[in-house]
């Protein structure tokens, strides 16, 4: 991973799984990373390790699902760092597997909420700062149900789906107005929108 000493990173659903492994990574190399998630206390440990790993970081719970949550958040980092080098929207809600035909209306929007809604809300928000930084980039983490749809996955591979396109028309936007790069990966492969 590339130096990334002075810079400020900030990773969504990052008190587990592929979130956490994603900020210990980016501390390691160096950046003071912004932790986010629903559960306080596990985002504490996770800064915890990185503390005792010789990196730095700040939790910062907060719901994405929460109306004013990630304006909140957006605030809080202009008003401490005054930019973001690093965006890492990873957070999203995985509703129960069914057919599509059965698909419970609450936990789909509740997937639609975190995975689309909140996506364009970090964009939103976090867009200025992003362009405050000298390199920015924007990762979003997605599945490969998003380009390749399976039988009673219907709710979250359209909310992928759904936020591959918002992240990669974000890309589109940016190339030639700013610095911003836009990864999108999953754990098939990775591009660059």
């Amino acid at each position: 991973m590339t130096d990334l000493t002075g810079q400020l990173a900030l990773v969504t659903g990052s008190s587990k799984g592929i979130g956490a492994a994603t900020a210990r990574a980016l501390a390691a190399a160096g950046a003071h990373v912004v932790l986010t998630g629903r559960d306080a206390k596990a985002l504490e440990a996770i800064e915890d390790a990185i503390h005792q790993a010789g990196g730095t970081a700040t939790i910062a719970p907060v719901d994405l699902a929460e109306p004013d949550g990630i304006a909140r958040l957006a605030t809080a980092v202009s008003q401490r760092w005054g930019k973001l080098d690093v965006l890492v929207i990873n957070a999203a809600v995985l509703p129960q597997l069914s057919s599509v035909a059965d698909i419970d209306q609450g936990a789909f929007n509740k997937a639609l909420t975190v995975n689309v809604l909140a996506t364009q809300a970090l964009i939103a928000n976090f867009d200025p700062l992003l362009r405050k930084s000298a390199d920015p980039r924007v990762i979003g983490l997605t599945s490969n149900v998003a380009t390749a749809p399976r039988a009673y996955w219907g709710a979250y591979a359209a909310s992928k789906a759904a936020f591959e396109v918002l992240l990669d028309c974000y890309a589109q936007e940016t190339r030639n107005t700013s610095k911003i790069r836009v990864a999108i990966v999953n754990p098939g492969a990775t591009r660059t929108a």
